[in-house]
């Protein structure tokens, strides 16, 4: 297995970790930001109001988005299955 081939698939995996912590995490941060405009606009200081809607808007991600997601890991992961003769040897 040569150094660039290690590369290569280090790349690819962090590519796609990027991508899924990225579908998930950018609506959460979106809806966070809005809240707290929002609790300084009103000047409301309560824990809980930044987080249920966070929580809230993660899970409708999850549901929406989660086969897409699943499906592009198990891709990596067949494709990655698949080529162990080639990177062995």
């Amino acid at each position: 297995m040569s150094p660039e081939m290690v590369m290569t698939i280090a790349n690819q995996a962090l590519e796609i970790v990027l991508l899924l912590t990225g579908v998930i995490l950018l609506p959460a941060l979106a809806v966070g930001l809005l809240v707290s405009m929002f609790q300084a606009a009103t000047q409301l200081n309560e824990q809980t109001l930044s987080f249920i809607p966070k929580l809230a808007v993660t899970f409708i991600t999850l549901m929406v988005a989660g086969s897409w997601l699943l499906q592009l890991l198990m891709t990596y992961t067949k494709r990655l299955i698949a080529d162990i003769p080639m990177i062995i040897g």
